[in-house]
């Protein structure tokens, strides 16, 4: 995907006009290109060209800076508003706008950061153009100018934002809202639990909520998972959804909640079965792994007599992933590490080729999944399965959580579970027929450079490797053209660590094609 496709995608649709325009200044570098070409490498001609150039940057970056700077004054004045309208004695109405116009600011700053973000990226990447177009320095020496306008280099953003989410977690809990329709305050002490998933026990024509059992602790109690399941009133496939198989990987708890909070079970042909957290004992701890460090996503499909994480695995496949006809894995990236929002799937078979283009993504990534993983055992078990990677661990990212949803609702709208039709982009993915992660070779202070969802090009410079002391230990280069995918932002790294996960784009899928995901 082309990277002013990747801008538009990204963009905030209500702000579109305020962005760099990128495909404007991509053919104007190609045209000063041409000139510069036909001029036969005149010094004063490239001279004039660069400084044409560099005021076309300066109007499109006086553009964003000024919006940023209208959209931060605004977000202030509003934060100060709020702040100040806040009282014990507001009755339950006026709290509840309070805490409606709140939640709109956060989101109102979440965006700024990312429209800061996704301009930052765009000027790098055509001084870099021009860099190669017109074999000039730009994007060095023009850069320390692009840095010295707002939208770059303010941290007032983070800091409102973070009094907004201050003042939020201060004085929500204290107030009562009703939950969300149709799903009701639940009283979970008369939540059933179930030795094994029946579907054909439950009613039809409404969700369903129960605890399955998995295992038991050390004390004896049942450690259980929990299951929401809307059946509609007429047959149809069987959809699985599940969360959290890492424990600390999060963004897909609030999906499957939004998902059966708009379900319509009247309208719905078939089942829809979600499991939030399917690893309650990493959860609990706040961790990746299991209660002892194991990762049950190169457990499955375990053992019935085997460890501990063997038996919850072996136990999670046979009671709740193998009544469902289609599962849909969803997950983060790991501690330390951000990823752009993407599907892992086999390419080559074609039911979860289409699940992961109906799912939108950004990316996607054809991959045979990993022995013991989730997937994989459900494909061995004949259930088509992707894995969608949604953003960060251990945090709810709504623009990520919502794009990935609409991808959920794509491939059930595609399996004629619900009347509407699939709401595809303009734009598709990016394909990549194999990806791989570069790692260190060497321990020190790690700084990745690339933006997730961004283009480099063989050479060019991905990451520094820094001494404790200050000096470059090593400098590591793209080694072919790809996309990036996800990356460390931990600067702590060890010989090993993982550095950038790097998407390849070619015709062909292989036939076993493994990222190194863990």
């Amino acid at each position: 995907m082309k990277f002013a496709k990747q801008l538009m995608l990204r963009a905030i649709p209500s702000w579109s006009d305020h962005y760099m325009d990128y495909k404007s200044l991509k053919k104007v570098v190609k045209d000063y290109g041409t000139r510069y070409q036909e001029s036969k490498d005149d010094a004063v001609m490239k001279e004039i060209t660069i400084a044409e150039f560099c005021e076309a940057v300066k109007v499109e970056a006086q553009k964003v800076d000024d919006w940023h700077t209208a959209k931060e004054k605004e977000a202030e004045e509003k934060l100060e508003a709020l702040d100040g309208a806040w009282n014990v004695t507001m009755n339950d109405e006026e709290q509840e706008n309070w805490i409606s116009e709140m939640d709109e600011l956060i989101l109102h700053l979440e965006n700024l950061l990312d429209f800061c973000a996704a301009n930052n990226a765009a000027f790098k990447k055509i001084l870099k153009k021009f860099d190669k177009h017109l074999s000039t320095d730009l994007s060095r020496t023009f850069w320390t100018t692009v840095t010295n306008y707002r939208f770059v280099k303010s941290q007032k953003d983070e800091q409102l934002l973070l009094r907004a989410k201050q003042a939020w977690r201060k004085r929500v809990p204290a107030v009562t809202v009703d939950s969300p329709e149709p799903l009701q305050v639940l009283d979970t002490s008369v939540t059933p639990t179930v030795s094994c998933l029946d579907l054909d026990a439950l009613p039809r024509g409404q969700v369903s909520h129960l605890w399955v059992a998995i295992t038991e602790d050390g004390l004896g109690n049942v450690t259980k998972v929990p299951v929401i399941v809307a059946r509609g009133l007429k047959g149809g496939p069987i959809v699985g959804l599940t969360a959290a198989l890492h424990g600390n990987e999060l963004n897909g708890i609030p999906l499957i909640h939004r998902l059966f909070r708009e379900i319509d079970c009247q309208e719905l042909h078939g089942t829809l079965v979600a499991c939030p957290v399917a690893n309650a004992a990493g959860y609990l701890r706040g961790q990746r792994g299991y209660s002892d460090g194991s990762d049950l996503n190169r457990m499955m499909p375990g053992k019935q007599n085997g460890s501990a994480p063997q038996v919850y695995a072996f136990n999670l496949m046979e009671r709740l992933i193998k009544k469902m006809e289609y599962l849909l894995d969803l997950h983060t990236a790991s501690k330390g590490r951000v990823n752009s929002l993407y599907v892992r799937a086999d390419m080559i078979d074609s039911r979860t080729r289409k699940m992961a283009t109906l799912q939108n993504p950004q990316i996607i990534v054809h991959n045979s999944a990993p022995d013991g993983s989730l997937r994989g055992a459900a494909m061995a078990a004949g259930i088509p399965a992707i894995t969608v990677e949604i953003g960060d661990p251990s945090r709810f990212q709504k623009r990520f959580i919502k794009n990935a949803l609409l991808g959920v609702t794509n491939i059930l709208c595609h399996l004629n579970m619900t009347p509407q039709e699939p709401d595809m982009s303009d734009f598709q993915p990016v394909v990549c027929s194999r990806s791989y992660w570069i790692f260190a070779e060497q321990g020190g202070v790690l700084n990745v450079l690339p933006e997730i969802c961004t283009w480099v090009r063989k050479g060019e410079p991905i990451a520094y490797l820094h001494s404790l002391f200050g000096g470059i230990l090593q400098t590591y280069v793209a080694p072919e053209d790809g996309i990036v995918i996800g990356k460390s932002v931990d600067p702590v790294c060890e010989s090993g660590s993982r550095i950038l996960h790097l998407g390849v784009v070619h015709e062909e899928f292989p036939r076993v094609a493994n990222d190194g995901h863990l």
